[in-house]
């Protein structure tokens, strides 16, 4: 089943640098899990609030206007019985579409499920999503540093 944007993610997508938009677009439609674009562009004023309620961890999110003008993450909610829903399993679908979509656009995106560039996952599998989480969580807890998985974020490579 191929899925559409609906309008409020098209909303949402207003600001975002096109690259990205273009990535989103793409992923849409060969994704086998429905998402919303839940953030696209944020003022100063709601990443303050993203920061004080420990959804976000910065201030200088890529959320907000860039040097271009353009905001350079989105959040890609599953989407499932007519709801957002935030669940991993959904979600490394959605980042295996993802994958596939900045592969096929040449556009380079970290994911911030592994806060890793998308381009160093080899195959671009739901499975492989999950490896890269698991894999980025086990260092961080080696090195005694806090974990911080934010598996709906994708961001451009700048």
């Amino acid at each position: 089943m191929a899925y559409r944007l609906g309008a409020q993610s098209r909303a949402e997508l207003k600001g975002v640098h096109p690259d990205l938009v273009r990535v989103v677009e793409r992923a849409i439609v060969n994704t086998a899990q429905d998402f919303s674009v839940h953030d696209g562009l944020r003022t100063l004023e709601e990443q303050k609030r993203y920061v004080a309620s420990g959804a976000s961890q910065t201030l200088n999110s890529k959320h907000r206007a860039q040097a271009d003008g353009y905001g350079h993450a989105v959040d890609l909610v599953p989407f499932i019985n007519g709801k957002m829903r935030w669940e991993w399993e959904p979600i490394y679908v959605i980042a295996a579409a993802v994958w596939q979509a900045a592969r096929e656009l040449g556009v380079p995106v970290r994911w911030g499920g592994a806060w890793i560039d998308l381009a160093d996952i080899k195959i671009g599998t739901p499975g492989a999503m999950k490896a890269a989480v698991e894999a980025y969580g086990a260092a961080r807890r080696k090195a005694g540093k806090k974990v911080f998985t934010d598996g709906p974020h994708f961001e451009l490579v700048r």
